[in-house]
């Protein structure tokens, strides 16, 4: 669903990030909560690509269900 979403324990302590990099899914979404352009973010991260900006915006969506998922 999330594949470019990873989970690692030795990359900011297993905090969403981007395919493995140092990037938090928090940082992405808290950019563009602030006003910032997917253009900006992808210059501010030349990393990234607009599918990861996609999932970002999907995963913090997902987590705002009400639905309840077992760890």
């Amino acid at each position: 669903m999330f594949d470019r979403i990873t989970f690692a324990p030795q990359i900011l302590g297993g905090r969403a990030c981007i395919r493995g990099m140092r990037i938090p899914v928090s940082v992405i979404v808290r950019q563009i909560a602030n006003g910032a352009t997917w253009e900006e973010v992808l210059a501010d991260y030349p990393d990234l690509e607009r599918e990861d900006i996609e999932q970002s915006l999907g995963y913090a969506a997902w987590l705002t269900t009400d639905e309840m998922h077992p760890a």
